[in-house]
């Protein structure tokens, strides 16, 4: 991982792994994109019941000049330049709580939006240079928290293939079970556009979808809500019941130090895997140079009885006349004819 320095001079260009304390995450379009599902206020729903302001849209959505520029704040007397792991921190505690509401609505489930938020930031720890250096680090950790959400292997596991309990209220049952009926790419569409307040190319790209797909999915998933919940009909409605349902329940997120420590513990298991399986592999390849053949041995093909070859008969008498030329060419053969020699001329 990589480690801080002390802040450098003010005439010297800052080192690649330092921050500025006015940005340490370098955000782009303002705290987690939107402020990720702020409310405006309590909205009145059916039979004049109003519902109290969830008390997270304050703590995520700051004021004044820090929510104009979208900058996130930090500790006082961190230095000019923060060391990787107060940006990291600092992104962590900005960005976190949103992100858990965010993979809740995706999911229906607290246990994997916590695990989703976890992960992704684990694997931003583990690619700090590049998450530091985006244009967008909130909107970097946010699709990384949002594709482990849907990740389609979660229903093969165990602890996944049982539904949560519900939400208490009515209400935010019927929207929660509308959301679960879209799909991944309709849901994802309609939370990033509708709750966290994305524009709609921005929320293309981030979906890899083309513009027109991407306004298609969010037509689309509108209409589902607003067969099943009419009030939905209205997009600021919408935004505000979306808010509303994400700020149900628990939502605290884990320490950053701790998510820090368990990417750091996670990279040194991968890497001890990796170096025993490639000392497993050089000990059987070298195994395997020692005891193979070095030439290729033929196999013995296993006998077989031969048939239709007539069989051998011993000779029968032989006649005179054999017997006379037996004896001609066995005196031929002793004697021999005389030699020729070459004679001089």
């Amino acid at each position: 991982m990589p480690t801080g320095s002390p802040a450098p001079r003010r005439e010297a260009a800052p080192r690649q792994d330092a921050v500025p304390a006015s940005d340490p995450a370098s955000a782009g379009r303002g705290p987690c994109s939107g402020g990720d599902l702020p409310t405006p206020g309590g909205a009145d729903h059916g039979g004049g019941r109003r519902r109290p302001r969830p008390s997270w849209a304050r703590v995520l959505r700051p004021s004044g000049r820090e929510r104009a520029s979208g900058v996130v704040p930090v500790a006082r007397g961190a230095g000019p330049y923060l060391t990787p792991a107060q940006a990291f921190d600092a992104l962590y505690a900005y960005c976190a709580p949103a992100l858990v509401r965010q993979a809740y609505l995706l999911t229906g489930r607290r246990d994997l939006a916590h695990e989703s938020v976890e992960r992704a930031f684990q694997r931003a720890w583990d690619h700090w240079p590049e998450v530091a250096r985006d244009p967008d680090p909130a909107g970097w950790v946010r699709a990384a928290a949002h594709d482990w959400a849907l990740s389609p292997w979660h229903r093969l596991r165990r602890r996944y293939r049982h539904p949560e309990p519900p939400p208490p209220e009515e209400d935010d049952r019927t929207l929660l079970d509308a959301l679960l009926s879209l799909p991944p790419p309709y849901r994802r569409t309609l939370v990033l556009y509708d709750g966290v307040g994305l524009d709609l190319p921005e929320t293309a790209a981030e979906t890899e979808a083309s513009t027109r797909a991407a306004a298609g999915r969010l037509m689309h998933a509108r209409e589902v809500l607003a067969e099943r919940l009419p009030e939905l009909a209205d997009p600021g409605e919408l935004h505000d019941r979306l808010a509303e349902l994400a700020s149900t329940g628990r939502t605290r997120a884990a320490e950053p130090a701790a998510v820090r420590g368990g990417s750091e513990r996670r990279a040194r298991l991968w890497t001890r895997t990796a170096a025993a399986v490639t000392v497993v592999l050089i000990g059987s390849t070298a195994m395997t140079l020692r005891t193979a053949p070095t030439h290729y041995v033929p196999p013995v093909p296993p006998g077989e009885t031969v048939r239709g070859v007539p069989p051998r008969v011993a000779p029968g008498p032989l006649s005179d006349e054999q017997r006379e030329l037996r004896d001609h060419l066995r005196k031929a053969l002793l004697d021999g004819p005389e030699r020729l020699s070459p004679q001089a001329r």
